[in-house]
């Protein structure tokens, strides 16, 4: 994992609001277009305040997500299958992302709820900055299946007006 993905000095332990902030750091390095959010991600021990993985939208080849970007990352550094890295993960690993992760993807990928799931538990929270904007896919069923798998959905209040304007940068305005 690169540096950046080491701890992050200034943030306190339980500080959501921090965490959340960062990831909207990580947001603002996705590229703007038209088609997409920009959306950041923190993957953090939340035992030992360790940040596993950071990631945004379009980091990593191919059509990637913020969330998926972190588990990619993790899973290389561990030279495991994505789906296996529940495996290493820490007990009490919890996931910060400035948009609610996605239930359906129109290109086709594995939405980021399903890779969420796939790690059968081993992420224990989700921390979202916002609920996912309806306009490209709909009411999102994302929260609900998290929540019946036992991992907890945590909205962080405060930046929704922030996020949402990272978000959207590159959409056209109606």
């Amino acid at each position: 994992m690169s540096s950046s993905d080491s701890a992050h000095p200034s943030i306190p332990a339980g500080d959501h609001n921090g965490y959340m902030q960062y990831a909207l750091e990580q947001a603002r390095k996705s590229p703007p277009k038209p088609t997409n959010y920009r959306v950041g991600a923190v993957l953090l021990d939340a035992d030992t305040n360790k940040i596993l993985a950071t990631g945004f939208t379009l980091e990593l080849p191919g059509n990637t997500h913020a969330e998926q970007c972190c588990i990619m990352k993790v899973a290389e550094a561990h030279s495991l299958p994505e789906s296996d890295i529940g495996k290493v993960l820490p007990k009490n690993t919890v996931l910060y992302t400035t948009v609610e992760p996605c239930n359906k993807r129109l290109s086709g990928n594995k939405t980021c709820v399903e890779r969420i799931l796939d790690l059968g538990g081993a992420i224990k929270t989700v921390y979202v900055g916002v609920k996912e904007p309806e306009k490209f896919v709909g009411e999102n069923q994302g929260r609900k299946r998290l929540e019946d798998a036992e991992i907890a959905v945590q909205l962080v209040e405060g930046l929704d007006k922030e996020i949402l304007d990272v978000a959207t940068a590159g959409h056209i305005k109606e």
